[in-house]
C-alpha cells in the first residue's frame, strides 16, 4: 500500500497509541521507522489514553487541518469518589469522599441525567494540565513551573454520551464529540454535577473521523508498506471533485480556476480535487455559483 514520493514516504497510517506514550513520542517513533522528518498527527491523545492516532507522513501532512477537524469517539471510564489535579489517573489526588447514601439506588439514573445535560454543552473549560499553548508555552509546563493557569472556556460540541455500564464507583461511557473536547473535563464536570469527586481512569479513542481502531496497528511494527495512499485518506474525509487536464494545470499553478476546469463537481464546499487519472492534485473549495479556489496543492503523482 505504501509508496515513496521524490521527497520520501507519503501516506497515512492509523496507529494504536499505547498507554504511557505521548502523541509526540509516537511521531518521533514514526520519524525513525520511516526515515523522514515529515510526520504529524491528527489530534493529541494524553499519555494515559490509548487508541486511534491518525499519523500523516510526507505530503499527507497537508491533510492535517481536515483530519483534525473530524469528530472523535471514545470509550471512557470515570471513577467517582476521588478527584485529581489533572482530572485523570496520572494526576495527584486533590479530593476524596465516600459515595453518597443515594448512590446504590439512584446513581445510574443521576449519571444518565447528568449526561443528558452534558450533551447540551456548547463551551467547556479545559484542564490546566493540558498541551494548550499560553503565550507560546504549554499550559501544563506553566503549571509545573509553579504558575497559576486559568484557561478560558472554549467552544465544543457533543454528539452523544451513553452510560454503558456502572459497577460500584466506576462508570463506563461511550463519548462522541467534536474536536477540542476534553474527556478529562467531562469527568470533572460529571463529578461536580453529582456532588461527588471524580476523575478519568481509562480512555480509548475508538475512531477519529473515518479512521477506526479496527484498522489500527502498533507503532513498533509500522513500515512504509502500512501507509494508506494519500488519495485514499483524503477521499475518506472529503468529498471529491474531478478536474479536466486543463483544470489540473490551473490547480497545480494555484489557480485561478476557470469555467471548464472541472469534469465533475460535488456539493459546494471543501473537497479533494483529483485529476483524470485519480491522482490528488489539491484540496480546494467551490461555491454553487461555480467559483473555485485552491487551498492546498500536492506535489507530483507519486505517493498518491
Amino acid at each position: 500500500m505504501g509508496r515513496r514520493s521524490r521527497g520520501g514516504p507519503t501516506g497515512v497510517v492509523v496507529v494504536d497509541k499505547p498507554k504511557g506514550k505521548t502523541s509526540h513520542d509516537v511521531v518521533a517513533m514514526m520519524r525513525k521507522r520511516l526515515s523522514t522528518r515529515r510526520v504529524g498527527h491528527a489530534g493529541t491523545l494524553d499519555p494515559m489514553a490509548t487508541g486511534v492516532l491518525v499519523v500523516m507522513v510526507g505530503e499527507a501532512t497537508k491533510l492535517g487541518p481536515y483530519l483534525i477537524a473530524d469528530d472523535k469517539r471514545y470509550a471512557a471510564e470515570v471513577t467517582f469518589g476521588t478527584a485529581t489535579d489533572s482530572f485523570d489517573a496520572d494526576g495527584e489526588i486533590v479530593a476524596e469522599a465516600p459515595l453518597p447514601d443515594w448512590w446504590a439506588a439512584e446513581g445510574e439514573a443521576r449519571i444518565m441525567a447528568a449526561l443528558e445535560v452534558e450533551e447540551t454543552r456548547t463551551e467547556q473549560k479545559p484542564p490546566a494540565l493540558s498541551a494548550i499553548k499560553v503565550k507560546g508555552k504549554s499550559a501544563h509546563a506553566r503549571v509545573r513551573a509553579g504558575e497559576d493557569v486559568d484557561l478560558p472556556a472554549r467552544p465544543v460540541a457533543v454528539r452523544k454520551l451513553t452510560l454503558e455500564a456502572l459497577s460500584e464507583a466506576r462508570a463506563q461511557l461511550s463519548v462522541d464529540v467534536a474536536k477540542g473536547y476534553y474527556v478529562r473535563s467531562l469527568a470533572r464536570d460529571l463529578g461536580e454535577a453529582l456532588g461527588v469527586p471524580a476523575h478519568l481512569t481509562a480512555l480509548r479513542r475508538t475512531s477519529s473521523g473515518a479512521f477506526s481502531v479496527e484498522e489500527s496497528i502498533a507503532p513498533e511494527i509500522v513500515t512504509v508498506d502500512h501507509l494508506m495512499p494519500l488519495v485514499a485518506a483524503a477521499t475518506r474525509t472529503l468529498s471529491v471533485c474531478r478536474l479536466t487536464e486543463t483544470g489540473e494545470a490551473h490547480a497545480r499553478c494555484g489557480g485561478p480556476m476557470r469555467a471548464g476546469d472541472f469534469a465533475e463537481m460535488g456539493p459546494s464546499g471543501t473537497a479533494a480535487w483529483l485529476n483524470p487519472d485519480g491522482v490528488l492534485v489539491a484540496i480546494g473549495t467551490h461555491q454553487d455559483d461555480g467559483s473555485a479556489q485552491v487551498l492546498r496543492g500536492f506535489v507530483g503523482a507519486e505517493g498518491t
